[in-house]
């Protein structure tokens, strides 16, 4: 069954691979911007949709402005929600990070609702949502993390980023709950990886590559226990739960390694070999120079050196996800990032 799918963030680096999975797939994708005129921003989705069998409508909207969505919304059978700030370093956390965030999503659940076509509605989270730190894990007497979690560690001072995804979801439960129209259902990505369908993307994961592949973790990477999920599983797990009876929240990861070991990935398809790290920095000095990275001395206490386990199990039976190989991700991000 062919849907017409109201899509935010569909110019971003998750939603941009959404988009293109549900043209493919036959669908009518109302993609939002915050204006239209500006071509060059999503051109090259218009270009993917001409050689798909699906159609692409461009409509304006801002996530901040109540009722935006409205008309967008209505005639709908489905809305993807992807548009959410992904930076780590921002002046104010409540007016850059939990602000679009959490307004954001009620302002698109909001027009679900006065919609009377949508039936069902899929949010991305994030696994930041699960949890905040990877301390948590034993004080939570866990033996892994999964999708009956809530984070509720970080603060508007304490991981902020992640403090404004489990606002936004748990206001988008919230609202879900009090009607019976349509149905929300979660995907929570772990760190996502892989090539990018646009040069235009400001995602924290491609800028992060970017400064891995620039050096400036030479002299040594933290020890940071990270789950990744490639891009295009990510992509595949929206379109499965577009399409297909699904409930609930979804934990999306492929794999939990560490960033030294990440890096090691990296190494093999680099053509910068040497600007590359071969150990991993001293806990003790990352909370001196902390700094340097964006990160404080709270968050290397209760996160670097620390394993974690996330249990991906359900969206591997329920969202049918073989996840892509690691290797296989980095491969293809590195080699398209140093082709550019």
């Amino acid at each position: 069954m062919k849907n017409t799918i109201l899509a935010t963030g569909g110019t971003g680096y998750v939603g941009a691979w959404v988009v293109k999975g549900l043209l493919e797939k036959g669908h009518t994708v109302r993609l939002t911007v915050r204006d239209k005129t500006k071509k060059e921003n999503y051109r090259f989705l218009s270009k993917i949709a001409e050689d798909s069998v699906g159609s692409l409508e461009i409509w304006e909207a801002d996530l901040l402005k109540k009722g935006s969505f409205d008309k967008a919304a209505k005639g709908c059978d489905r809305i993807v929600h992807m548009a959410s700030p992904f930076r780590l370093n921002v002046k104010n956390a409540q007016s850059d990070l939990v602000d679009p965030a959490v307004k954001g999503t009620l302002n698109v659940l909001q027009a679900a609702n006065r919609s009377n076509s949508v039936k069902k509605v899929v949010l991305t989270s994030s696994i930041v949502a699960v949890f905040g730190d990877n301390a948590d894990q034993k004080k939570l007497g866990l033996t892994a993390f999964t999708e009956a979690h809530f984070n509720n560690s970080s603060t508007l001072k304490h991981q902020p980023y992640s403090f404004s995804k489990v606002q936004a979801e748990k206001s988008a439960w919230e609202l879900a709950n009090q009607q019976s129209d349509w149905q929300l259902v979660v995907m929570n990505p772990a760190f996502v990886m892989g090539p990018s369908l646009t040069q235009n993307s400001q995602s924290e994961s491609l800028k992060i590559m970017s400064e891995i592949l620039s050096g400036k973790y030479r002299s040594g990477a933290p020890e940071l226990y990270l789950g990744y999920v490639d891009v295009r599983d990510v992509a595949k797990a929206h379109v499965f739960g577009l399409e297909n009876e699904t409930k609930g929240r979804h934990i999306l990861s492929g794999r939990v390694t560490d960033m030294l070991s990440f890096i090691q990935l990296v190494k093999e398809h680099s053509q910068h070999k040497n600007k590359l790290p071969s150990t991993f920095a001293p806990k003790w000095l990352l909370g001196i120079v902390g700094f340097y990275f964006g990160i404080t001395r709270k968050f290397v206490k209760n996160n670097v050196g620390i394993p974690i386990d996330i249990d991906a199990s359900k969206s591997k039976e329920k969202l049918n996800l073989n996840y892509l190989p690691l290797e296989q991700t980095v491969k293809d991000m590195v080699l398209q990032m140093e082709a550019d």
